[in-house]
């Protein structure tokens, strides 16, 4: 036999089985994480499998965009992972947006975690500028799949692209030239910005094709001058 480890136990494997299996294994095995983590009633996803933690945004980003790729391979019906995911953007579209320390989240953005139950702040965490770009990029990866014309896929559409267009992207700017890493609401702007070639490709890729507050073409500049460059085997390569 062999073991493949999950978020929750232990698979046992025959001791025959391909590669390709296996790989399928994985598959299936790593989308239940989201099936199994999902709060019913608001579509938050948990950070981890311990019972007291709270949502990640960029996890429930994540289980946004893997929807699609589960109805395609079989593991969730597409009614059933168009109700989650209209269930999730409704309840990101009526959670509350402000400046009270308990809020949701703030000019579009997200904190970067929630309390599982209320949906709400958790633990004093930072507004955070890339965890709501993961999040906003399983959002539209959403839509981009539910194109079907009955009410619920039309619904899941529509709340996409108003989160989306809801974000104020030269606020997160905070009169710099590149995006700032995040915002508390007693202390304000985080003192650090998204430079260097890391996961802020996508953030700035949503920024500046925003439709409503695009981030400046200077805002590109500004985060690719940073990039470092180094020589390794004879080739110069962005590191």
């Amino acid at each position: 036999m062999r073991q493949l480890r999950n978020s929750n136990a232990v698979v046992l494997l025959p001791s025959g089985i391909s590669d390709t299996e296996i790989l399928e294994c994985v598959q299936r095995e790593s989308f239940q994480y989201f099936l199994g983590e999902t709060q019913s009633q608001n579509g938050l996803v948990a950070d981890k499998t311990d019972a007291a933690s709270a949502s990640s945004i960029a996890a429930v980003g994540l289980a946004l965009a893997s929807y699609p790729a589960g109805v395609e391979r079989g593991y969730v019906t597409r009614r059933a992972a168009a109700l989650t995911t209209f269930k999730t953007l409704n309840f990101f579209k009526t959670s509350p947006q402000g400046t009270e320390p308990d809020a949701t989240g703030y000019k579009g953005f997200y904190y970067h975690f929630l309390d599982m139950k209320t949906g709400r702040r958790a633990w004093e965490c930072e507004l955070s500028t890339m965890d709501t770009a993961l999040f906003i990029a399983g959002a539209l990866t959403a839509a981009a799949y539910f194109d079907q014309k009955n009410e619920t896929e039309s619904q899941i559409r529509r709340l996409a692209d108003y989160l989306y267009r809801r974000i104020d992207w030269q606020w997160a700017l905070n009169r710099g030239a590149s995006v700032t890493q995040g915002w508390k609401p007693k202390s304000g702007f985080l003192r650090y910005r998204w430079q260097g070639y890391n996961e802020a490709a996508l953030l700035y890729v949503l920024g500046l094709g925003s439709p409503t507050y695009p981030l400046p073409a200077d805002s590109y500049r500004a985060w690719t001058s940073t990039f470092q460059w180094k020589k390794i085997y004879g080739q110069v390569l962005v590191y």
